[in-house]
């Protein structure tokens, strides 16, 4: 079986394909460091689109979803852009914990796996 890996870097590629699934790696906002949660999320939920795209996938194609917050206490404000996002109807499986992240201007970061 064929593995395809798009945006690959030195540490991580930003998506994997194998076996009928896309997985991404954690998505932080890169476009959008410092900002609030909610141009957080709605910035790494974009890329997540971008994503899913180029692996020939979509939002509601997505089977599971795991979203780290720096602070559960923006729990909330999250879920109102990914509430806005999500494909109704075809809601994941998904987890969401506060965990400390990689560098203090993330709040938010989301990992998702999708069906091609």
């Amino acid at each position: 079986m064929s593995i395809q890996r798009y945006e690959v870097g030195a540490r991580m590629s930003q998506a994997v394909v194998h076996g009928g699934l896309v997985y991404t790696a954690g998505q932080v906002a890169l476009r959008a460091p410092g900002t609030s949660v909610r141009e957080q999320t709605t910035d790494i939920l974009n890329k997540i689109d971008e994503l899913l795209a180029t692996a020939g996938s979509d939002k509601a194609k997505v089977l599971t979803a795991t979203i780290w917050l720096s602070d559960i206490a923006t729990f909330n404000e999250m879920n109102e852009v990914w509430d806005a996002w999500v494909a109704q109807g075809s809601t994941p499986a998904r987890a969401c914990v506060e965990a400390k992240l990689a560098a203090p201007q993330f709040t938010v970061e989301i990992a998702v796996v999708a069906v091609v």
